[in-house]
């Protein structure tokens, strides 16, 4: 297949529509449709990928859904509810037929029944009831409750809370969901993001700009120790640059793609590099597992020219697009870039590059 639709989010009013020829090595702009304001992220439905769901990262946090075609219309808000909560940077949705969003400013977040075939929502404070999360009290935490995101794990749902230094693990009891037990973090790491692979858990550090892998602790408060911890950051950094780490993925293994290679970002939220190399993507391995000397090895360090890489998204097998990574950076103007994994997925090579729309926060490969 040559050509591809991409969906992007961000810190604007509307929802952008990419088209990506890989033959050609051009990515470009097919529409932008309206949202309200900061579609900072944007998810797609589990099992019709022509519904998808925004998150409205502001003050008055709000979930949204749409419908798109195949080739990137996309509709009208179906149905738009609050989060419950302050600025709602994630959401993702269930196999269960819900929403989990989750408000960063708040400490808090609902899990939304869906109605209408996936594009309605539960409002009911019964069916979506406010889960509020620990504010920590430990001096090396931030004071304040940050949950950064939802991953679905098994029968429960682990939230990094950046602000506490905590994995908190959730399970449905009762038809409720409820805080059933946690994974401690590193004090002062601030835990972003996370992924699962086979049975160890990844976790990227935004405060620390660190990589950790794990054991997933047993069901429902089981501890593990941290197998491996690494920096992520690139050897030669700018100037009074400050790093914050920002998004991890762990695309599936097939046969084109053998080794499960990780991708996470450098997000330099300081000066950038005057020379326009801009922030980079680590790619590591996790080698010798199982054994003593189990642990995180660096691959490579891609630079990007991106500014504050904060989005970036791999396509998927069934289609084809799992051999492309595109990215985008939340400050600057170096627009959106589509990477090819080549090497087994051990290195990105350039493809195509956009700079209509200066800056991109989410993607979602149609």
């Amino acid at each position: 297949m040559v050509n591809f639709t991409i969906l992007a989010g961000g810190y604007d009013v509307f929802i952008a529509a990419y088209l990506f020829n890989s033959d050609a090595g051009s990515l470009t702009v097919t529409g932008s449709y309206p949202s309200a304001a900061n579609p900072s992220w944007i998810t797609p439905g589990i099992c019709n990928r022509s519904i998808f769901y925004a998150t409205n990262e502001n003050p008055a946090g709000g979930l949204q859904s749409f419908t798109v075609t195949p080739n990137g219309v996309v509709s009208t808000a179906a149905e738009t509810i609050s989060s419950g909560g302050d600025s709602p940077a994630f959401a993702a949705a269930l196999s269960t037929g819900q929403v989990a969003v989750f408000n960063y400013n708040s400490g808090d977040g609902r899990i939304v029944p869906l109605t209408d075939g996936g594009l309605g929502f539960d409002d009911s404070a019964s069916s979506a009831a406010l889960i509020k999360f620990p504010v920590p009290t430990a001096p090396t935490s931030e004071g304040v409750s940050h949950p950064h995101m939802a991953l679905e794990v098994g029968k429960e749902i682990f939230v990094p809370d950046l602000g506490g230094d905590m994995i908190w693990r959730l399970s449905q009891l009762n038809g409720k969901w409820e805080i059933t037990g946690s994974i401690p973090q590193p004090p002062s790491s601030g835990p972003r993001h996370i992924a699962v692979h086979d049975d160890r858990l990844f976790t990227l550090h935004e405060l620390a700009s660190t990589l950790t892998v794990q054991a997933i602790p047993a069901f429902p408060n089981g501890t593990s120790q941290i197998i491996s911890n690494v920096s992520i950051l690139p050897a030669q950094r700018p100037p009074n640059a400050s790093y914050a780490a920002a998004e991890i993925l762990i695309p599936k293994t097939t046969p084109k793609f053998r080794t499960p290679y990780i991708y996470v970002s450098n997000r330099n939220v300081g000066i950038q590099d005057p020379s326009g190399v801009g922030d980079s993507i680590a790619i590591f391995e996790l080698v010798k597992k199982g054994t003593r000397d189990e642990h995180l090895q660096l691959v490579k360090q891609v630079f990007t020219g991106l500014d504050q890489i904060r989005g970036m998204e791999i396509g998927f097998e069934e289609n084809g697009s799992d051999e492309f990574l595109i990215a985008a950076g939340v400050a600057g103007n170096a627009g959106t870039v589509v990477y090819r994994r080549v090497n087994g997925g051990s290195d990105l090579e350039e493809v195509a590059r956009n700079l209509d729309i200066p800056t991109r926060t989410s993607f979602i490969w149609l």
